[in-house]
């Protein structure tokens, strides 16, 4: 199997037992920052028995303010303890200055915010990427994002900029399908005329293969007036057709099952992954 699950703390004692035919694991490298502890012993023992896949959230690799020494240093030392068989984050910005009483202050959101599709934020991905890739001595992945809000004046498409940053910093891309179909969501939300299917199409014929080395998969909250990507549910039948147009365009690329809220049984995710995996075989030339 070439899919994999995110694995989170309800699942951690379960599959441990049960070591389940999954193709790798997914966590999120921050919660495994710390020193020592019962999280890290847990991720060890999952790297035993299956490869694992370290996703952050953290690196704000679109920030102005550069990389967080930091984090870079927690996540380097996590890479080398745990050999992770990719390693991603997200094209977008977390962290940025204000103005205060006292100065300047580093500030980090609780969101992953876009980036403007511009020369000059490509500059500054670009060097913040290759910062990381060359602590880590490996190339990264770099996913596309779920965005509700843009900005004025882009001066290229997304997948564009993301081209441009993958030829010049030598980093893959990483292709969250569910992303693009909320976008294209909530883009049709403003403008009535927008077909989302062919959006995404577009979008993901516009990608070459060989920039592609992973794809997410997960599930999405109608709520009325916005779309939000929340991974709490399973994937609905327009990104499983989307993601077999993923296949037919990139080839046999690692998949992964996202599900971060209202998680369920671990039986439930394998079935997903069980499910990826099928279209997999049968739509990757």
């Amino acid at each position: 199997m070439q899919t994999g699950i995110g694995w989170r703390h309800p699942h951690y004692g379960e599959l441990l037992e049960r070591q389940l035919a999954i193709g790798f694991l997914e966590v999120h490298s921050e919660n495994f920052f710390a020193d020592g502890g019962a999280a890290l012993a847990v991720l060890r023992r999952g790297r035993a028995h299956y490869p694992v896949s370290l996703h952050g959230v953290g690196l704000s690799l679109g920030s102005v303010q550069g990389v967080d020494a930091w984090h870079l240093e927690r996540l380097a030392r996590l890479v080398t303890q745990i050999e992770p068989v990719r390693v991603s984050d997200h094209a977008c910005f977390a962290r940025a200055s204000i103005r205060t009483s006292a100065g300047l202050r580093d500030v980090h959101a609780s969101d992953l915010l876009p980036v403007p599709f511009s020369d000059e934020a490509l500059d500054t991905m670009v060097a913040n990427v290759q910062q990381v890739q060359d602590r880590l001595r490996r190339s990264i992945s770099v996913e596309n994002l779920s965005a509700y809000v843009s900005w004025d004046g882009d001066s290229m498409q997304e997948t564009e900029f993301l081209i441009a940053l993958a030829q010049r910093s030598g980093c893959g891309l990483l292709v969250d399908v569910n992303n693009l179909y909320v976008n294209a969501l909530n883009h049709k939300l403003r403008d009535a005329t927008v077909d989302p299917l062919q959006e995404c199409r577009s979008w993901l014929d516009a990608l070459p293969a060989q920039h592609v080395t992973e794809i997410h998969l997960a599930g999405h909250a109608d709520c009325g007036d916005i779309v939000i990507d929340d991974h709490g549910s399973a994937v609905c039948d327009a990104v499983w057709a989307l993601y077999r147009h993923a296949l037919a365009r990139f080839g046999a690329v690692p998949t992964l099952i996202e599900w971060d809220t209202d998680v369920p049984a671990l039986d439930v995710l394998v079935h997903e992954a069980m499910t990826a995996d099928g279209h997999l075989r049968e739509c990757a030339p």
